[in-house]
């Protein structure tokens, strides 16, 4: 995250640890290490660590062993650094400074957890089912952040792919906005011009990265999507995506619909359609061509506009790439490993769709043995039934 690397790995009592990605000892990565029932264990020269030593309420990660008993006592004094991290329903949050400490215990923790939390924007998760997707974008993260704040956008871009008739090159319109802005979070409310009554979309920005977006009013949308934007380095970024919906909650149904696969490749797709104009405009606002205050903005931009003043102003604030700068000549392994998932890394995109024809397949193929069953077996039961009647029988003599 912002160049840091990190690992997360689950400790002795099952909870959740984000850890810097370098052992104490030699500063290897702990990449291709082991967790050994929540000892992590260094892939170099099996380093383990642990919680389990800890005699106070420190809750440092410590080492319980490196070679032999005989470097116990030097082993007791090599600690991981480390964030908070916290797991709340299916997620899990870390608090990230740019400085990692010893201890959890060490940070003094100026954010709350629970203005970021979807249920406190009337988002209930028990109403929903949801499909989950990890995308993988070579640009600049706040650049992806702005495109799914931009409304407009989705009509004529993803027009073509897009399910639903409301949405699609032909219905392109304006919309009337309203906002509300305050220390936590940046709501727009879109209602359709000729129908004001009703909410098309709304979108809340949560610093520093989450987006959720309702389609129609908050407490009746039947879909609701959770973007999490994490910047992993510069022109690295993941999303987190997720898809929920109030209809077609059975999940054998779903499952034999391959609902799950189809949403998948709608999403590979869409983000396809984006990642193009992502990419250049990473590289035109990089070289200068146009900054910020001379984009010429729409109506339908405010909340762009919004979003951008306050990255400008944590930027300036906070200048987290400032903390772990690369130059020309740091290697690039991290990056070079980091983009695992589409658009970046199209292997994922081609694997869903061969999937989604094998099951299909082999569905239609179930399908044609059943209807050939129910057609030819009434048939062979009478012949079956016939030969019985006319079969003689044969007498035994004692």
């Amino acid at each position: 995250m912002f160049n840091e690397p990190l690992v997360i790995y689950r400790d002795k009592d099952n909870k959740p640890r984000c850890i810097k990605d370098s052992c104490p000892h030699r500063s290897a990565s702990f990449r291709g290490g082991e967790n050994q029932n929540g000892e992590i264990v260094c892939p170099y020269h099996g380093a383990r660590y642990t919680t389990s030593c800890n005699q106070d309420v420190s809750d440092r990660i410590t080492c319980n062993h490196i070679i032999d008993s005989h470097y116990d006592n030097f082993a007791k004094h090599l600690h991981l650094r480390q964030y908070p991290c916290v797991e709340q329903g299916d997620y899990i949050y870390i608090y990230y400074t740019g400085e990692a400490q010893p201890s959890p215990n060490d940070f003094q923790i100026k954010s709350h957890l629970e203005n970021s939390l979807p249920e406190a924007y009337g988002f209930d998760l028990k109403d929903y089912e949801y499909e989950e997707v990890f995308i993988d974008f070579k640009c600049d993260w706040s650049r992806i952040i702005e495109n799914h704040l931009d409304i407009l956008h989705i009509f004529w871009l993803h027009g073509n792919t897009l399910p639903g008739n409301d949405v699609n090159r032909k219905t392109i319109k304006s919309f009337n906005q309203s906002i509300n802005k305050d220390q936590y979070h940046l709501r727009s409310v879109y209602h359709e011009k000729e129908n004001n009554k009703d909410e098309f979309i709304s979108q809340i920005f949560i610093p520093p990265g989450r987006v959720i977006i309702f389609k129609g009013a908050t407490e009746q949308a039947r879909y609701v999507q959770v973007l999490d934007h994490i910047p992993l380095s510069h022109n690295r970024a993941r999303i987190i995506v997720r898809h929920y919906r109030k209809f077609l909650r059975n999940k054998l149904l779903c499952k034999l619909l391959l609902f799950k696969q189809r949403q998948q490749k709608v999403f590979y797709k869409i983000f396809s359609e984006d990642y193009l104009v992502l990419q250049t405009q990473t590289f035109n606002e990089q070289m200068g061509y146009l900054n910020q205050g001379q984009a010429k903005l729409l109506a339908e931009d405010k909340m762009i506009n919004l979003f951008w003043d306050w990255h400008q102003h944590s930027l300036e604030k906070e200048h987290p790439w400032d903390i772990h700068p690369t130059t020309a000549h740091t290697n690039t392994i991290h990056q070079d490993m980091l983009m695992l998932y589409p658009p970046a890394n199209p292997q994922l995109s081609h694997d869903i769709k061969r999937i989604i024809d094998r099951k299909v397949a082999v569905r239609l193929f179930s399908i044609i043995l059943i209807i050939l069953a129910l057609i030819f077996a009434p048939n062979l039961v009478q012949q079956i039934k016939s030969g019985n009647v006319s079969m003689p029988m044969v007498g035994t003599q004692e």
